[in-house]
């Protein structure tokens, strides 16, 4: 196949609609940890109120891309179930909603619906891939979530702060929420520019300066730890890029030094115990004893939030068992613990098979990341490594198995630089396929 025709392919392979929709779906994924926070403290509604509009959207987003996918399809359902992690994502959403029937929840009605907003996110990305290509769709979704961090990002910058000094909102766009949505953007920031799409440096810089400034100490932890594995073992990296990040760290550590000790003096003199790691440890003797109650099966989807009693002199409501692994134990038991060990499991499998590069090296330290905050958090419906995110995982991981990631991109920048044109990674996956064809 001739340069020309090679171009041509790469420049009509994917549908401006499919791009833009998947654009959209990544910045709702983000931008809607606020909305009900909007809804709240600037509109005066309900929370319910801003929950209702968070899953209106999310409907009426899906019922968009399912319009624009009726008709032919780069592949079929039955094509994408044969993937062991999006298997074990769907088992993971019929068994959670199963257990709706027996879950102790203080609203059922509510609860329905938040899972169905699980629902609705997986299968919301399971249609967009079905309609177009995998790096269309997976780039132009992660684009989308990256930048609707950075709004978010700028949000919190502007919002009041805290009793204890830390950005967000105490009830409805915390600190955690805040920390964790940069430090995921941050990952998938050093994907895309390892495969060349864009130039990230505002993201690159907002990101982890908001996210030290959240003051989220689990975040900033597992984020540090497993940066330092990904610098140490990324060979593509470049010494003097090592020596500029360890610099801006330090820097930036300087910068905020002042802010640390007055944050510190403030959580451990006047902070609620029951929402430090001291006082996890109360959360997890409580969902520890009453696992016994329902080994098997759990309690439950949502049976914590306003179920648990209340902890601490402060009565703070835990939303969730502030362990990843106790979480699921306790919601859905010893069936709970294997779907987690499948789910992150066939992720982990399928990144040993790759052959050793910088993207392998990104996901394997967004997994370290993962595990490591799941020690002292969790999320209330949702895997600390959401569902939607896991299936876009391994549709990419797929492709590069398919068309071998390393050899054919470069064979693609090669036909991009031939013509004048600067290589980015829109599209790689098929323009590789038709080099290797």
């Amino acid at each position: 196949m001739s340069s020309g025709a090679q171009l041509a392919e790469i420049g009509t392979s994917a549908e401006p609609a499919s791009v833009g929709l998947a654009w959209i779906a990544g910045f709702f994924f983000s931008f809607r940890s606020c909305i009900v926070m909007i809804a709240v403290r600037v509109f005066g509604t309900e929370a319910r109120t801003g929950a209702g509009v968070e899953l209106g959207l999310g409907l009426l987003l899906l019922g968009l891309v399912c319009f624009h996918s009726l008709g032919a399809a780069v592949r079929s359902l039955g094509w994408m179930s044969r993937q062991s992690s999006v298997r074990w994502v769907v088992g993971f959403l019929m068994f959670s909603g199963c257990s709706l029937t027996w879950s102790g929840t203080a609203s059922l009605a509510n609860s329905a619906a938040y899972w169905c907003g699980l629902a609705v996110d997986v299968a919301m990305v399971v249609v967009l891939f079905r309609s177009d290509t995998t790096t269309a769709v997976a780039h132009s979704l992660l684009k989308g979530f990256i930048w609707s961090t950075c709004c978010l990002a700028l949000l919190a910058w502007m919002m009041p702060v805290q009793a204890d000094l830390r950005l967000g909102d105490e009830d409805y766009f915390n600190t955690n929420q805040i920390g964790n949505l940069c430090a995921f953007a941050i990952f998938l920031v050093q994907y895309l520019m390892r495969c060349g799409d864009g130039r990230w440096r505002f993201a690159a810089v907002l990101l982890p300066v908001t996210m030290l400034r959240s003051l989220s100490k689990a975040t900033i932890l597992a984020f540090v730890l497993s940066e330092s594995v990904l610098v140490i073992q990324d060979r593509a990296m470049s010494r003097k890029t090592k020596q500029l990040l360890a610099v801006g760290a330090v820097v930036t550590v300087v910068v905020f030094w002042g802010l640390f000790e007055a944050y510190y003096d403030v959580y451990t003199n006047a902070g609620n115990q029951a929402e430090t790691l001291t006082g996890r440890t109360a959360i997890w003797a409580y969902v520890l004893g009453a696992v016994p109650d329902h080994p098997w099966i759990g309690h439950g989807f949502d049976s914590i939030w306003k179920v648990v009693p209340p902890f601490g002199s402060g009565q703070f409501e835990a939303r969730h068992a502030e362990n990843e692994v106790l979480q699921q134990l306790y919601a859905y038991g010893v069936c709970g613990v294997v779907l987690l060990a499948g789910l992150y499991g066939s992720l982990y499998r399928r990144l040993r098979r790759l052959p050793q590069g910088s993207l392998k090296t990104i996901f394997n330290c967004l997994l370290l990341f993962i595990v490591v905050r799941g020690l002292v958090e969790a999320e209330s419906w949702d895997l600390l490594l959401p569902l939607w995110a896991i299936v876009v995982m391994s549709m990419v991981m797929e492709r590069w198995e398919s068309v071998g990631a390393r050899p054919a991109e470069s064979a693609v920048r090669r036909v991009y630089r031939g013509a004048g044109i600067s290589p980015g990674s829109r599209n790689l996956d098929l323009s590789a396929r038709s080099l290797r064809g």
